[in-house]
């Protein structure tokens, strides 16, 4: 199969480069999970109305699941491994070609099933919410998940916790070094009992939204929801949508607030996933705790205006031209209130980007899997 006539990714800013040394690690983040290929759909007007044929606007093709998290942290010049299972199939084909040669992802661990075919989600994006079908068999063994034996030495992994689903790579990596950053779901038990995510105890940090934080602490409010869950881990983040994200450092007693870039979305696919590798990249460069949620807010705004997930992800030109933009159009600082101007907050953003050289276009979704020739 062949991809556009597009170069490869390439970064051309290390976020971490002040703080490598020779000893460290050559992978920055290690993450494992199951890679879809997501069919997007935008421009409808409403929900698809039963028995009749709705026709979107605009239409996307991409790698999802985990591919998300994993392109999101490659586009931020992180060194990327990702251990999945890949479908025996065209599909499957496409997404390991634009995730190993358009965007750098180690995919050494990974591995192709015979004969299994790729699981696949339809997305419809409408009215500033999304509709999902997904259709998938879980991988033969031994699964998309690896061995804890074949965990690569790493700065860092990423996790999804969910209920009484223990992973017991988590521990191993965590007891050799790596920090963990973990999000979860909807726990479809109700229950809401962090002592059903026994995995929560070997986290660095841990990243749910508002209507997750809150349950699962039994409180009515976002920041005392971070508060609360900063009494499980090091790092407790609540993300609130529109109202941006907070978070408390349990180890100096910091909190942070940053509000939300307010931007018109065209597909909220992902969002999350560019939010937390925003938050992971600011991390392990050892950033001040407004900074790393700077960060994640930026990349989550700007993904959600491209479609599909792990094509929508940010790159740092993609941030340096924002950046460009808005120290031309913000207002003096106090003009927009009483908290500092949008140039003021993410004013350290100006120490890194000036390296960002020449333009270098992203790959994003196209309405097929690729052109011939």
């Amino acid at each position: 199969m062949t991809l556009r006539n597009e170069p490869p990714a390439r970064c051309v800013i290390d976020p971490l480069a002040r703080v490598r040394t020779p000893a460290d690690p050559a992978c920055d983040v290690y993450l494992t999970g199951a890679v879809f290929l997501d069919i997007i759909f935008t421009g409808l007007d409403s929900a698809p109305v039963r028995g009749t044929e709705s026709w979107a606007r605009g239409m996307g093709s991409s790698p999802g699941g985990v591919a998300n998290m994993a392109t999101a942290l490659a586009r931020l010049g992180l060194h990327t491994s990702l251990a999945a299972a890949f479908g025996d199939d065209k599909y499957g084909e496409y997404c390991w070609e634009t995730l190993e040669r358009g965007e750098g992802i180690d995919l050494s661990r990974s591995r192709t099933p015979r004969g299994w075919h790729s699981p696949v989600t339809v997305s419809m994006a409408y009215e500033g919410e999304r509709t999902m079908v997904s259709h998938g068999h879980e991988a033969p063994p031994p699964g998309p998940e690896p061995a804890a034996a074949s965990v690569p030495e790493t700065r860092s992994a990423v996790v999804s916790l969910a209920p009484d689903r223990p992973q017991e790579w988590i521990a191993k990596a965590s007891a050799a070094g790596s920090l963990v950053f973990a999000d979860t779901g909807w726990d479809e038990t109700g229950r809401w009992d962090l002592e059903a995510l026994p995995d929560l105890a070997y986290c660095e940090a841990f990243l749910p939204n508002a209507a997750e934080a809150v349950r699962y602490t039994r409180t009515d409010d976002p920041r005392a929801a971070a508060h609360a869950l900063a009494e499980r881990v090091p790092l407790a983040v609540v993300t609130m949508g529109a109202d941006g994200a907070y978070g408390v450092d349990a180890r100096t007693g910091e909190s942070a607030h940053v509000p939300a870039i307010v931007v018109e979305a065209l597909d909220t696919t992902g969002a999350g996933d560019v939010f937390m590798a925003g938050f992971v990249t600011g991390s392990l460069a050892g950033w001040p705790l407004a900074d790393r949620l700077a960060l994640a807010g930026l990349t989550a705004s700007l993904s959600v205006q491209e479609f599909g997930g792990s094509l929508s992800a940010p790159g740092w030109n993609e941030i340096e031209t924002w950046w460009r933009n808005a120290q031309a159009l913000t207002p003096p600082s106090g003009a927009e209130g009483d908290g500092p101007s949008l140039v003021e907050r993410y004013a350290f953003l100006t120490g890194l980007l000036p390296a960002a050289g020449e333009p270098w276009p992203r790959r994003r979704a196209v309405p097929t899997l690729g052109f011939r020739g």
